[in-house]
């Protein structure tokens, strides 16, 4: 692994987030600078934690940190994209709908990544490579 984009997790959350702020963007006036902030804010947080924590890497422990803030920002922008089709101001529902179950499978991914490093990345600072 020569760099972060060379992570599924990262290629993943990155096209999603792209997806959210597209979705985002259609959304009622008065919802767009509102819930549209909020869930165009968390889908690309989930994204730039994982490059923070890649960047991290050489500190197992911050590495881990930066992880599990990327799946607190999946929760985020799970609840925003759930509260979008609840309000009634989200009209695809099925696509958001669809957006939620592509998260799920990302968290599934970045928690088996987030088990990796805990179980398998050393303690003495290497590099995943």
């Amino acid at each position: 692994m020569k760099s972060y984009r060379d992570l599924e997790i990262y290629t993943m959350s990155k096209n999603l987030a792209l997806e959210v702020h597209k979705l985002s963007l259609e959304l009622p006036a008065f919802e767009l600078y509102e819930e549209g902030s909020q869930v165009r804010r968390s889908s690309k947080a989930v994204t730039s934690s994982i490059i923070e924590g890649y960047g991290r890497r050489r500190y197992k422990a911050d590495f881990i940190r930066y992880l599990t803030f990327s799946i607190c920002e999946w929760d985020e922008t799970i609840l925003h994209l759930e509260f979008l089709v609840e309000t009634g101001s989200a009209k695809e529902t099925e696509r958001v709908a669809q957006l939620i179950d592509r998260y799920d499978l990302l968290s599934k991914k970045i928690n088996k990544f987030l088990q990796w490093v805990e179980n398998c990345l050393l303690a003495t600072n290497e590099n995943p490579r």
